[in-house]
């Protein structure tokens, strides 16, 4: 099932609220933006009406935005105290229990108490009550003006208790987040949580709670195994619709690699119809014995299908728990770095010299790779640590069961070594690979609290991000600028495309005042490889002009001197703290030979992302 924006369906995350879009340009006054907003809707309405089952292309970007970010609804939340919760108590096993499996099944979380739980009637057993309430007040940061954030909102969602004073959420319940804090079943005291770790790709957070009173008399949930199909799903949290806990029950409807929507990844999912809503991010879904097998995370919406949710299963589960035990933090999925082709066609199979149905074409290796030091572009993968890869690039999986090739990469960590057997020009042989986490040209996600930036003579320059072409620049980018955010890969670690935003208006950049959303190549003739190299070759700086070269030729042209005397004017002016992120007050450290870099990015013949790819022969992994 191909999952896309761009089609009549989408995924969305689900923190409870309305669909306000959470990313709105402060630099347009609010009649345009409502003016457009209206025209906008008119637009849309027209053309579904002439054809209900087409999505228009305006509507398809909002949407697109909406699953990345997700739009939480604006309320308050009086603080209350709990009358039942007496200071003195003992710890009980939610606070003591947490732990990661031994042999045999690793990385998976249990209590060794047992829970005998009657099939049918889960709403009615007390360890519902691990199941919690999530408040979080969140404040994102504003991608136009990225010295400052966006007004702060609330949203809720749901979490549940895994013991050790730990309890585990959806990732994008607590984006951007200022505070977190959460309530048990049936009490009214809130407590405030600390975030230890979020996990991009997989969405799932990590929470803690300190204060001993929140993990009385209540017992932690236990990580089942992966289920089956057709096996019962309880879905518990905290939807829309009312304040207490909502339990709804269905069936395992599939079990796949899924498009992950919060993080963009492909990664294993369990698909139920079970009714998941806003509200239930984060909350667990048990088996019939009472056992948590994954975390509600998403739905599938389509005028075309209904009652389709998907929970993070407890294998990937236990690998983000694993990996923050391993590091003391995240560190994420790694992936192969190959763009692959499956091997159908007989006649591709015989010009080859592939002599069997298996194996798949590797199309294409990403510079940042490790692969790019051991493999070639057509390479056929046979192998992936012993485990044959199939002609449609799947694998085993269980008793009369295939999936996706990319699951075997998923299961390792970052650092990994992976052997493959590869046929290279009809010769079998084995190369090994290390597994790191993908490095994306165009991020979608920003690291840290605020997207870096850096301003001279009023020229705010920033690194290209999703976040920043989907919340404010998409209409305005220009085409070519946005086929190499979606066709072009990193060449080294840290390359950034730095754009420049916009300009602030000033004596000293007399004419280049329009400007904005332009890719910069050079300054004074050296290639920019990312913010913190031009914030440094603009501040060391000896020449007599600042050259700047854009794409299309333009050129900006500033006296040093002027420009510099000008800047501490400039942002008086705009009340703008400081003329660099606090990320480009570090010294800068050289990243790669300046030889290594070319002119420029050459467009590949297909987008980097599996999400963005219309035909299923191809995937990335």
């Amino acid at each position: 099932m191909a999952i896309s924006s761009a089609t009549s369906g989408w995924l969305s995350v689900l923190s409870r609220g309305a669909t306000t879009p959470l990313f709105i340009s402060k630099l347009k006054p609010p009649s345009q933006s409502c003016s457009k907003n209206k025209c906008h809707k008119n637009k849309s309405a027209s053309k579904m009406k002439n054809d209900p089952h087409k999505l228009v292309p305006e509507e398809a970007t909002l949407v697109k935005f909406q699953r990345r970010i997700g739009h939480e609804k604006l309320f308050s939340n009086g603080e209350g105290r709990n009358d039942e919760t007496k200071p003195g108590r003992p710890q009980s096993e939610a606070f003591k229990s947490y732990r990661l499996q031994g042999k045999g099944n690793k990385g998976v979380i249990f209590n060794s108490k047992e829970q005998d739980v009657e099939s049918g009637n889960l709403q009615d057993d007390t360890f519902l009550n691990a199941v919690v309430k999530v408040y979080c007040t969140h404040t994102a940061p504003n991608y136009s003006l990225p010295w400052q954030k966006q007004r702060q909102f609330t949203s809720t969602g749901s979490a549940f208790m895994i013991g050790d004073g730990k309890l585990l959420t959806n990732a994008h319940c607590v984006e951007h987040y200022t505070q977190v804090k959460v309530k048990r079943r049936g009490h009214d005291t809130k407590y405030v949580a600390k975030v230890l770790a979020r996990g991009i790709e997989c969405d799932i957070a990590l929470l803690s709670v300190e204060n001993k009173e929140f993990w009385e008399e209540v017992e932690p949930l236990r990580l089942g195994c992966l289920p089956h199909l057709q096996d019962s799903v309880t879905v518990v949290g905290y939807p829309l619709g009312g304040d207490t806990i909502s339990v709804t029950k269905g069936v395992v409807s599939r079990i796949e690699v899924t498009s992950y929507a919060h993080g963009s990844s492909d990664l294993l999912g369990i698909q139920i119809d079970a009714a998941i809503n806003p509200g239930n991010s984060g909350g667990p879904a048990f088996n019939d014995q009472g056992e948590c097998i994954g975390v509600a995370f998403q739905v599938y919406r389509s005028d075309d299908v209904e009652n389709i949710g998907y929970v993070i299963p407890t294998t990937v589960v236990s690998h983000f728990l694993e990996d923050y035990q391993r590091n003391g933090r995240y560190t994420g999925f790694p992936c192969l770095g190959v763009l692959l082709q499956k091997l159908e066609n007989p006649a591709l199979r015989t010009c080859l010299k592939v002599p069997s149905y298996e194996g798949v074409l590797v199309r294409k290796i990403e510079p940042t790779s490790d692969a790019s030091n051991s493999m070639k572009e057509g390479d056929v993968i046979v192998s992936f640590d012993g485990v044959r890869v199939g002609s449609e690039g799947t694998v085993p999986f269980r008793t009369n069961e295939r999936i996706a090739f990319r699951y075997l990469v998923s299961q390792k960590f970052a650092g990994d070594i992976a052997e493959l057997g590869i046929i290279r020009s009809g010769t079998f042989m084995k190369v090994q690979v290390v597994l790191d986490p993908r490095v994306n040209l165009v991020p979608y996600h920003i690291e840290g609290d605020s997207p870096s930036y850096f301003i001279v003579a009023g020229l705010v320059f920033t690194p290209l991000s999703e976040p920043l072409i989907e919340g404010e620049c998409k209409d305005t980018l220009g085409l070519r600028l946005l086929t190499k955010a979606r066709y072009s890969m990193a060449r080294f670690k840290e390359e950034q495309i730095v754009i420049l935003s916009q300009v602030l208006a000033n004596e000293v950049n007399i004419g280049y005042e329009d400007m904005s959303n332009h890719q910069v190549l050079k300054l004074n003739g050296i290639h920019i490889k990312n913010i913190h190299h031009l914030a440094h070759l603009a501040d060391s700086c000896e020449h007599k002009y600042l050259v700047f070269e854009f794409e299309d030729n333009i050129l900006i042209v500033l006296d040093r001197e002027a420009a510099t005397a000008a800047s501490t004017r400039i942002l008086k002016d705009y009340g703008i703290p400081s003329e660099k992120s606090s990320d480009l007050t570090v010294p800068y450290v050289e990243v790669t030979n300046e030889n290594q870099i070319v002119n420029d990015h050459e467009f590949g013949d297909t987008p980097t992302s599996n999400s963005e790819l219309g035909f299923e022969g191809i995937l990335w992994v």
